[in-house]
């Protein structure tokens, strides 16, 4: 029987958790588009299979059942409604125009569900287009390798596009416009896959601004999110808005961060390692602040601070504080390590996490503080900026001791 999802914690023995293997999506980036495309590199895709691999190995051999995004999206595909609704979000009629988008989405309407997932993943060029009758000035003005159909190399991150609190899932509202088409992709297997047909919802993806990145179940009714670069203050109002009617939770922090790359959300500088700790990085550890918001007694939000985001954090979650452990060990190693992902580590129970094994002074203070780590290559899999956390989305976490 399969369990049903339900996440209520950061740390909490993972269950189940949703990746997505490195496909063709990658082997689009060129130096002519992977900053449009939110990549600092152009990885190594055989390498960057070979690290996920290993990855998605490590959780396995821990008891995690690990869901590949292609499968489920091409089981949720076999339903007529579901395929129709992948059709719909690939054809952009905008950019092709009346006549060449009717020709893809009648061949596309055509092709098997495995099909179609390469295509929402990897996206198509212009001379990938299936021949139409009738000249077409679109096709003609487009360079052939110019893209009709976006790739997403970003699907990588399975944390941003989707997450759950409790027993609902809420579709994120991604901000960046390489990213938008995600959301489509995640609706449709949330909504038509046979294992998550009946799940609610928690958060529309055409609302105001919030990336799962940003989103960190602290405890069980504790939520907080950050607010930056991805995730407007609109959105993480919507957000709590959303969690308090459904009354997933008691208190949401609106954690404001700096809009920059090396920044981009509040997983890039704070992640939970145990029930009570926290591996963060330094510049962050005294300037976080955090402003609680709770419901009122009217149904509107309530609204305070702000305050140190350690005090209001442990106080929302019942505890007299939380434990902080430094990402590297001075200035420079602390630089270097949270730009590669030192701070972005996923909890596989209280005390286990999974981290990129190049942050080995990171790595060496989590084993002196008593966590386990789980060191895993990353080379490759870092040229998006994102680490084990990023990479993951936990569907089905048992409750954290």
């Amino acid at each position: 029987m399969t369990t049903k999802p339900r996440v209520d914690s950061e740390v909490g023995p993972l269950r189940t958790v949703l990746l997505h293997r490195p496909g063709n999506e990658l082997k689009r980036l060129t130096p002519r588009n992977n900053d449009q495309l939110l990549f600092d590199s152009i990885p190594w895709v055989d390498r960057a299979q070979q690290e996920h691999d290993a990855f998605a190995e490590v959780l396995r051999g821990r008891g995690v059942e690990v869901l590949l995004l292609t499968d489920v999206l091409t089981e949720a595909l076999a339903d007529a409604r579901a395929h129709a609704a992948g059709v719909h979000a690939a054809v952009n009629d905008l950019r092709l125009g009346e006549n060449l988008a009717d020709s893809l989405r009648s061949y596309l309407s055509r092709v098997d569900p495995p099909t179609l997932t390469e295509v929402l993943t990897g996206g198509m060029t212009f001379e990938e287009l299936p021949a139409a009758e009738g000249p077409s000035l679109v096709r003609k003005m487009h360079h052939p390798h110019d893209f009709a159909v976006d790739p997403l190399p970003n699907l990588l991150f399975t944390r941003d596009s989707s997450v759950w609190i409790a027993d609902r899932v809420a579709i994120s509202s991604l901000a960046m416009p390489a990213r938008r088409r995600e959301t489509a992709l995640l609706d449709l297997i949330y909504a038509y896959h046979p294992r998550f047909r009946h799940a609610a919802r928690a958060y529309g993806a055409h609302s105001a601004p919030v990336e799962g990145g940003d989103v960190m179940l602290l405890a069980p009714g504790v939520l907080a999110v950050g607010v930056g670069e991805r995730t407007t203050p609109a959105g993480a109002e919507s957000l709590a808005r959303s969690v308090f009617a459904d009354d997933l939770a008691h208190t949401v922090l609106a954690v404001p961060i700096e809009q920059e790359r090396a920044t981009m959300h509040l997983d890039t500088v704070c992640t939970m390692v145990d029930s009570d700790a926290v591996v963060m990085y330094p510049l962050a550890r005294d300037s976080l602040v955090a402003y609680p918001m709770r419901p009122g007694d009217d149904g509107s939000v309530r609204v305070d601070g702000p305050e140190p985001f350690l005090h209001a954090a442990a106080e929302a979650m019942g505890i007299e504080k939380l434990r902080v452990i430094d990402t590297g060990l001075d200035p420079v190693t602390a630089e270097r390590e949270q730009w590669d992902d030192g701070n972005n580590t996923l909890a596989l129970a209280p005390g286990v996490v999974v981290g990129y094994e190049r942050n080995v002074e990171t790595n060496a203070r989590l084993e002196e503080a008593g966590i386990e780590v789980l060191a895993i290559a990353g080379s490759e899999l870092g040229s998006g900026r994102g680490g084990p956390r990023c990479m993951s989305c936990p569907i089905v976490r048992s409750p954290a001791d």
